[in-house]
Parts: C-alpha cells; sequence; structure tokens
C-alpha cells in the first residue's frame, strides 16, 4: 500500500525512454495507476523541448539514452530540477549505478527517485513511487540500497538484524510509519531502532526524510 494519499486530480507525468516497447507499457502503466502522461518521448532533448508545454509534475527518465547511453538521463534530470524546481523526478537503470543515484540525489531537497527497470513492473511500486516523489520524498531501488550496504563492514557489525532492516527501508526513502508498516511493527520501535542506526554510525538526525536518506548514502559510500 502507498505510504502517501492520491492526488485530488490525476499527477501529470512525462517520460522519457528510448525503448518504444518499454515507452508505451510505461504509459500504460501510468494510465492504470490514474496518473495522466503529458508527454512521452524517446530521448532527454525532446522532452525538455517540451517542458514548457507540458508542465508535468513528475518526470521519468531513463538514465542512458541517444546519443552517447551513458548519462543523458541524469543530466536531464538536473537540468529539470534547474527550470523547474518543485518538480518530481524518478530516474529508471537497467543496472545498478550507484554514483548516478547519489548524483541524483545530492541534486536537490526531495523529489526524487531511482529504481531499477525491473522493479515498475509492478504496478504498486511504480505507483507509490511516483506518489512520495511527487509529494517530495526520496524513492531508492532497494537493490541499489543492498549494493551499498554490501560495501561496508564496521561499524555496519554492529547493527543488529532489525537495525540493518530499517537501515535498509530508511536509505530506501521510507518513512518512520512506511517502515513499520513494512516491518509490521510500532513507530515508537522504528524511532528506537534509527536513534540507535545513527548513533553507531556517527550521523546526526537533521530532521527530514531527504536529509536522513543524504546521510545513509554520504556514509555508505565513503
Amino acid at each position: 500500500m502507498s505510504e502517501t494519499a492520491p492526488p485530488d486530480g490525476p499527477i501529470r507525468v512525462v517520460l522519457a525512454e528510448d525503448s518504444l516497447l518499454l515507452r508505451e507499457g510505461l504509459v500504460r502503466l501510468f494510465d492504470e495507476a490514474g496518473f495522466e502522461t503529458v508527454g512521452a518521448y524517446g530521448d532527454a532533448v525532446a522532452l525538455l523541448a517540451d517542458l514548457d508545454r507540458a508542465a508535468p509534475e513528475v518526470a521519468v527518465l531513463d538514465v542512458r539514452m541517444p546519443p552517447t547511453f551513458r548519462d543523458e538521463g541524469v543530466r536531464a534530470a538536473i537540468e529539470l530540477r534547474r527550470r523547474r524546481p518543485g518538480i518530481g523526478v524518478l530516474l529508471l537503470s537497467q543496472y545498478v549505478e550507484g554514483t548516478y543515484a547519489h548524483e541524483l540525489l545530492a541534486s536537490a531537497d526531495g523529489g526524487m527517485g531511482y529504481l531499477l527497470k525491473d522493479r515498475v513492473a509492478s504496478l504498486e511500486d511504480l505507483e507509490d513511487a511516483v506518489l512520495r516523489i511527487r509529494d517530495g520524498g526520496t524513492v531508492l531501488d532497494p537493490q541499489v540500497v543492498r549494493e551499498l550496504l554490501s560495501r561496508r563492514g564496521d561499524p555496519l557489525a554492529s547493527l543488529t538484524p532489525r537495525e540493518r532492516e530499517v537501515l535498509e527501508l530508511m536509505a530506501e526513502g521510507r518513512t518512520n510509519a512506511g517502515i513499520a508498516g513494512q516491518l509490521f511493527i510500532g513507530v515508537g520501535a522504528v524511532e528506537k531502532n534509527v536513534t540507535s542506526i545513527f548513533q553507531k554510525l556517527g550521523l546526526e538526525d537533521s530532521g527530514t526524510d531527504h536529509r536522513r536518506v543524504l546521510a545513509v548514502l554520504a556514509w555508505l559510500q565513503r
């Protein structure tokens, strides 16, 4: 179930994806979720050129698109946020690319996400991600989080199994209430685990979900 209530009207979404089949599939998923697709493009250049007309709330972009198939989506995402600071951005990738995830998340205060393409096959996951991003939240693919966690040794070893579960979900951008729902525990128990995690990792809780994610990512990528 989504952590965020649906809006009064349909969310306006634009999509940049060079694969025609995936692009059409995503548009159908957006329709099923009740979103309004106001633009679907084969590259980031076309999306940026049509940005003023489309006036989207959320932009969904492939990381690698023509002409170089390297980081066009990331660069377009940063440009989108420069032109329209309030827009939410969701990046899609075929593989785990931690550097791109960190660059995207560090570029603005919330309203950002990074998912593997396999994840968007689930209507519920896609709907949840778009809603959370539209509302200024952060969404990070669990596989990206697991890879970052796997690179670290101590003091992650000092975390209890429950604290590691909470850390994974926190790094995905889940709120304390969302973590509680995922783990079927009380919010108070989550808060205690979060406090313990920050103490063990030597991090300060800055008070916002997006800043919590950035703090965890910064520590994991040291």
